[in-house]
């Protein structure tokens, strides 16, 4: 009996131990706390957005250029760090797989209480003096297990997570290329909004200088009342506009300032400079591109790799109908807790096979599972390729198109400066109304946004083709 409750306190010693160690060293972790990246530089292979240094950071004096901006974008993006750390767990399931074909090697410890005395394994054979009982017993062992043969299914699955570590890396470097096309177009939106901005500050001053000279010619009683209030409304059109202009730069920034990982607004103290360039390009060609892109692109690169590993998944689900022949080792003592001057010595190695006879069902239903994935993927694959297409003659179309608007625009600036020379003179020499001014005023402004409008969509096309074939 009171070896019965030695035993009883000895579990509840051992349980206790472990409910406390448990309390005190097993923390839950902390879902906001930054994890510390643990990376060698051969395994990040460039394709980490690094921590930015001085050189990366956006200081409040300096002007802010593309580069700049996508040098930053690149090393902050919130979507690039995901995917690095993508790339990561890629790897991580990769190592994964890998260590399955490995040995595996456990230390084992038990302690057990029996109502009545049992044997301990022997360490040798022979007669009763090698015998020795005890109803307290303990072991130990040190265990090594391998599998021999699966039928192929660890190898497929490790090459599935090799496919699908290569499609991590590639939808990683797509993403680094739609955040240099991101920032680059709304960059080159902040350029002309910044022209436009200034065709309506400059507008606006002409028409308080027209609305003085209206003034002049109405005390000179060489022009009419309304003149001068029609000029006003004109005037606060401006300037509800201007406000609206500015209100969008505004937003465009704080898109860039999202795009480029930052929390500080930028317009207040790092304004946007830079050239919006026109370029005398001929018009590529739809289907040499097209081949390019399907051979550049890394969102298509990793979608074959991800089909591909698709199908060692489902070579991986066949295997299962196959037998397996695993591998087992252990050496170890047994003793007797109340008497540890005396052990036994076992080992022992074992060679096993499991063939499956019936599972109910579930391997074939796995099999199916993957090859329905595997249809699933190829119907992706194949949508890619025509939203590859589409991308492809839509960044052509847009150059195309923003490339004539532009020399249509440019022209067009000319004439309406000389219109309002014309509607400007005819006015002072009371031969024109003041409508025709005002329209003369507005067409010119009109000529000027649009133009630099243009000239940001044909920069932005640009930019658009070349992550349209993937460059």
């Amino acid at each position: 009996m009171s070896q019965t409750i030695t035993a009883i306190r000895t579990i509840w010693m051992c349980l206790l131990t472990g409910t406390l160690s448990g309390c005190a060293f097993v923390h839950s972790t902390d879902p906001y706390v930054k994890i510390p990246q643990q990376i060698s530089n051969s395994q990040a292979s460039g394709l980490h957005p690094s921590t930015p240094s001085l050189s990366t950071t956006v200081e409040k004096t300096e002007m802010l250029t593309l580069e700049h901006a996508i040098k930053v974008a690149l090393a902050n993006n919130p979507r690039l760090s995901s995917g690095f750390y993508a790339v990561q767990a890629a790897r991580a399931q990769h190592d994964m797989a890998v260590g399955q074909i490995l040995p595996k090697l456990d230390l084992i410890g038990s302690y057990s209480y029996f109502h009545e005395d049992r044997l301990i394994t022997p360490r040798r054979p022979g007669t009763s003096e090698v015998l020795q009982f005890t109803d307290h017993l303990a072991s130990g062992d040190i265990v090594m297990r391998m599998p021999l043969f699966t039928g192929g299914r660890l190898i497929s699955e490790i090459r599935a997570a090799k496919l699908l570590q290569a499609a991590s890396e590639h939808r990683l470097a797509r993403n680094k290329k739609e955040v240099v096309f991101n920032v680059s177009s709304i960059f080159y939106s902040i350029l002309s909004q910044v022209h436009v901005i200034e065709s309506l500050e400059f507008s606006h001053q002409t028409l308080q200088e027209h609305q003085k000279r209206v003034g002049e010619l109405i005390h000179a009683q060489k022009a009419a009342k309304v003149d001068r209030l029609r000029t006003e409304v004109r005037i606060a059109n401006l300037e509800q506009q201007l406000a609206r202009e500015r209100n969008v730069m505004a937003i465009q920034y704080r898109v860039l300032s999202n795009l480029m990982g930052i929390q500080k607004e930028l317009s207040e103290h790092t304004p946007a400079t830079g050239e919006l360039i026109i370029l005398e390009t001929s018009i590529p060609d739809v289907q040499e591109n097209l081949a390019n892109a399907l051979q550049q692109r890394n969102d298509y690169l990793a979608a074959r790799e991800a089909l591909e590993a698709q199908a060692k998944r489902v070579d991986a689900a066949r295997a299962r109908h196959l037998p397996t022949l695993d591998i087992e080792g252990s050496y170890g003592s047994r003793w007797d807790v109340n008497s540890t001057s005396v052990n036994n010595d076992v080992g022992s190695i074992f060679i096993g096979i499991n063939m499956p006879i019936y599972a109910g069902g579930r391997i074939s239903a796995k099999v199916r599972q993957e090859h329905a994935n595997l249809a699933s993927y190829q119907e992706k694959l194949r949508d890619l390729e025509l939203q590859i297409r589409l991308d492809v003659e839509t960044a052509i179309l847009n150059m195309t198109s923003s490339d004539e608007r532009v020399k249509a625009t440019g022209k067009s600036i000319e004439q309406a400066q000389e219109s309002l020379r014309i509607e400007r003179e005819k006015y002072d020499y009371a031969k024109g109304s003041i409508t025709d001014v005002l329209d003369a005023q507005s067409a010119l402004l009109d000529s000027q946004m649009n133009y630099y409008r243009a000239l940001a969509d044909y920069n932005t096309a640009l930019a658009q083709f070349s992550l349209a074939i993937g460059e």
